[in-house]
């Protein structure tokens, strides 16, 4: 796909992520990224809307550069203002590049597989992540289609300071669930914060994010009827296998 294309497929994902009516995100909330080659992304400028975000509110940013501040344990704020001013590839730009941009940009770095994200602060999933049962239902599973579109389990991340503590909590969880699962997750759900939807394409961003907030809606329910009953590792493991089940996340785009 041809950077052009990229930046196409970008603003129409966070348009939809950004479509009031589906309560994901309002005002200047949310970030989205798109990779455009092995060193190079698109971010969403801060302060931007994601509903009506047009192809000049996304910066090109440098990958390694946004990463370089990452094990410097004794940046403060100005050093990370500075960092994200020198990760851009324009230097004429007078813009900033959202705060979450060393997330976005780690998780490109170290997982190509990666070709969109998107962070927003959905309604009902927020309701739970900001509840004393955010862990459990993070990680729980509710049905098969949860487990097509959002995998068998997603990365929980405890409330950390947003920005470069967040980024270096992100890159420390993701990897320990890729060493102990086997594979990528597709999402990460953080307490007191948000969701961040991970795909190859922007259709899977988009499929996630919205399965993430039907199932919450639905746990929402579940709590309040007595307790949400998940579904047992044994059955999880058994729709994440089957070939027909994998097939339907090819045609839903949830693949390349």
């Amino acid at each position: 796909m041809d950077k052009h294309e990229v930046l196409k497929q970008l603003v129409d994902m966070s348009h939809y992520l950004g479509d009031p009516s589906r309560t994901f995100a309002i005002l200047g909330e949310g970030n989205t990224s798109a990779r455009i080659d092995a060193d190079t992304m698109f971010v969403k400028a801060s302060g931007t809307c994601l509903a009506t975000m047009g192809e000049t509110d996304f910066l090109e940013v440098s990958i390694s550069r946004a990463t370089e501040i990452l094990d410097d344990m004794n940046a403060g704020d100005a050093d990370v203002a500075a960092a994200l001013r020198a990760s851009l590839c324009d230097p004429s730009e007078k813009r900033m590049p959202s705060v979450e941009t060393m997330m976005h940009a780690l998780l490109y770095r170290h997982y190509p597989e990666y070709g969109f994200i998107g962070h927003t602060h959905p309604v009902s999933t927020n309701a739970l992540m900001c509840s004393i049962h955010a862990q459990e239902a993070a990680m729980g599973r509710l049905c098969p289609d949860h487990i097509v579109v959002m995998g068998h389990k997603s990365v929980f991340v405890p409330y950390v300071d947003p920005g470069l503590v967040l980024a270096r909590e992100v890159r420390e969880r993701v990897a320990r669930y890729v060493e102990e699962e086997g594979v990528l997750p597709k999402a990460m759900l953080l307490e007191n914060h948000g969701l961040f939807s991970l795909g190859a394409t922007a259709k899977a961003v988009m499929n996630i994010t919205e399965m993430a907030e039907k199932m919450s809606k639905i746990l929402l329910g579940a709590y309040s009827a007595g307790g949400p009953r998940f579904m047992s590792g044994a059955d999880i493991r058994r729709i994440d296998t089957r070939p027909d089940e994998k097939y339907r996340q090819n045609t839903l785009g949830q693949e390349k």
